[in-house]
């Protein structure tokens, strides 16, 4: 169970748990609409394609009663079947899901295209057929996937579950099936009511650790799914690090999925036109890619898919994107430590996104460590990252940028000199951050720092630890 409170300094009160029925509430009218409005708590880029879909019929053509409450599609090209009770579950919650989930496996884009046209009518929003179905294919990057349909992933959403439910979903995941069971919970808090969405099942440490045991035939689908969801998750890494700053430049260097036939075939196509080898990266997880042969916005898969389809005529199966995209150092940005960025040069998007996976922008440690630099000592982009968890590049970036930084000018290129075109937003104090150091007692060798008065990173752990 959840517990909240407002806070006021030392002060910690508990705040009332209410309950959906107990305000009033409904299912199809507002927790519905809730997860309608605000699919991320179904998981990352999940596009709703329908609610409250009711259009079966069995063999004979008699319609069936089932309604579905919510019909969603992630990037991968996998549905998300969901099941909302606003209340404690059902004892049998989960034969409905699954029941929805076999219904669904049968869907093709066709049906799913026009599924999700009429639930865009009903709202109000007018997309002919075709314009629908284009939908759906630019949300899963033009890269569909009859198999991945076939496996549903199904999300139940209570405000509790009974042991009876939880004990199944643990043993059905365990048998390959995915079920993600959410808890919905309301709270009166200053005359307003908060909603919570918390995932019990599974937790990101058994999704990360447990492995199940799958089919055979099932081995295909779920290679498939995994490639999809490790390029997907890498560049959701890479802008939650803040690594690359907008306007990075990548290089094409293509890796997996081609022979090296066809990496010679790549090579001899992109000389017919450079700019086909080259992207400008933006912080934005749908479409991080802009290729510079046609000044289109793509995933770093999307466009391996492309360039793979233009060059062979064939469709390509399972590329993993990210490993084809390394950086381009030759361009410094600002507020950048150089020597730092060069170690970036040639490195693809993947391997960047493993070595920074539990990073992310929480500079509250940075923050609290930088106020315990005292005045005439100086430390490096590369110190404090380290010491933080996150790379010297989007120090840099968050330094020039925060207004609220204690004393950015305390922090220095690895060499010891101030970065390129630095000078950190909100600083109030006159000079140059050379000559602010200077008047704090650091002494400078021209533009260098003088060495003795760099911390180290025993003195800087100690910093954050006192």
């Amino acid at each position: 169970m959840d517990h909240l409170f407002t806070v006021s300094g030392p002060s910690a009160t508990p705040v009332s748990p209410t309950g959906l029925a107990t305000e009033g509430l409904l299912e199809r009218q507002h927790l519905q609409e809730w997860v309608i409005d605000n699919p991320q708590v179904l998981g990352e880029a999940v596009l709703v394609i329908t609610a409250e879909f009711d259009r079966w019929a069995d063999t004979d053509g008699v319609p069936a009663r089932d309604r579905l409450d919510v019909l969603g599609l992630d990037a991968t090209g996998r549905l998300v079947v969901v099941e909302l009770k606003r209340g404690t579950a059902d004892r049998d919650v989960h034969l409905q899901a699954i029941t929805y989930a076999a219904l669904v496996s049968r869907f093709d884009i066709d049906t799913l295209a026009q599924a999700h046209r009429d639930f865009l009518a009903r709202r109000g929003q007018t997309l002919d057929l075709d314009a629908s179905r284009q939908r759906l294919l630019d949300h899963v990057d033009g890269d569909w996937s009859p198999e991945l349909l076939q496996r549903p992933r199904q999300v139940i959403i209570a405000a509790d579950f009974p042991k009876q439910v939880t004990h199944t979903v643990v043993w059905l995941s365990e048998m390959n099936l995915d079920i993600d069971l959410i808890q919905v919970g309301l709270w009166k808090v200053g005359g307003h009511l908060v909603a919570s969405f918390t995932k019990v099942y599974p937790t990101p440490e058994v999704e990360e650790f447990t492995l199940a045991p799958a089919r055979v035939e099932a081995k295909a689908a779920a290679q498939k799914l995994e490639e999809r969801s490790r390029a997907q998750n890498a560049v959701h890494v890479l802008v939650g690090a803040g690594l690359l700053p907008d306007g990075t430049r990548l290089r094409l260097t293509p890796r997996h999925g081609v022979t090296d036939a066809i990496r010679d075939a790549i090579a001899a196509w992109v000389t017919e036109d450079t700019k086909r080898s080259t992207v400008t990266w933006s912080n934005d997880t749908a479409k991080p890619l802009t290729w510079d042969a046609d000044d289109s916005r793509y995933t770093p898969t999307g466009l391996a898919n492309h360039i793979f389809r233009s060059v062979t005529n064939w469709k390509a199966d399972g590329i993993q994107g990210t490993t084809w995209w390394g950086v381009d150092t030759a361009l410094i940005p600002d507020n950048v430590d150089p020597e730092e960025w060069v170690t970036l040069e040639g490195v693809d998007l993947a391997t960047l996104a493993q070595r920074l996976r539990g990073t992310g922008k929480d500079w509250t440690r940075m923050h609290a460590l930088l106020e315990a630099v005292p005045p005439g000592r100086w430390t490096t982009y590369g110190d404090v990252a380290a010491i933080i968890g996150s790379h010297a590049v989007p120090v840099g970036t968050h330094l020039a940028n925060c207004g609220q930084c204690p004393a950015p000018w305390r922090v220095l290129t690895a060499a010891g000199r101030v970065a390129a075109g630095f000078r950190g937003a909100g600083v109030t104090h006159p000079g140059t951050p050379t000559e602010i150091l200077i008047r704090e007692g650091v002494s400078f060798n021209g533009d260098t720092a003088a060495p003795e008065a760099r911390l180290t990173l025993d003195e800087l752990r100690k910093l954050l630890d006192s």
